[in-house]
């Protein structure tokens, strides 16, 4: 087995347990709850096995739906979320994608804040849109997906800043 591959099983085990075992008993006001576990799909590297991705994220929204009792939901978020993914590079990164020239633990720039933004915001409307599966509930999930957004950025990035290499 090479190194990133074992990297890649390290953080899918680590933000595995950390999610199950910190975050899930995180819920402020009832609503608001940090999904940082997402942080494997969007930390995976631009030139991995785009099927492994589908499903390592399948099997990782998967045992987070057992630990949730959510009947499905978050596989399915996770599974949009590697899906639409090269798209969500494009869009944020233009040729730099294009040539794999992105680095998505290096300092925070524009680009990497805005993939992260736009990554987390789908994931968090697509579950939370089929968790509740209701239109006369729209208002709700909206707010649901900002505020929950807007907690695990800010988790996100303290975790990508934690484990973020040293360069010597």
């Amino acid at each position: 087995m090479n190194s990133a591959l074992l990297a890649n099983i390290a953080r899918f085990v680590l933000l595995l347990a950390a999610q199950i075992l910190i975050f899930n008993r995180i819920d402020l006001f009832g609503f608001i709850n940090p999904f940082p576990y997402v942080l494997f799909i969007i930390l995976y590297p631009v030139n991995g096995n785009k099927s492994g991705l589908l499903v390592a994220s399948f099997f990782l929204g998967l045992l987070m739906d057992m630990f949730w009792n959510s009947g499905g939901v978050h596989a399915a978020a996770c599974l949009v979320l590697a899906y639409y993914r090269p798209a969500i590079f494009k869009f944020s990164f233009g040729l730099s994608y294009e040539y794999q020239t992105v680095k998505l633990n290096d300092v925070l720039t524009p680009e990497r804040f805005s993939f992260l933004l736009i990554a987390i915001v789908l994931h968090h409307f697509v579950l939370f849109v089929l968790e509740v599966f209701k239109v006369s509930f729209l208002w709700d999930i909206l707010v649901r997906t900002v505020l929950s957004t807007v907690f695990t950025i800010i988790t996100c990035i303290i975790i990508i800043y934690i484990i973020k290499p040293s360069k010597r």
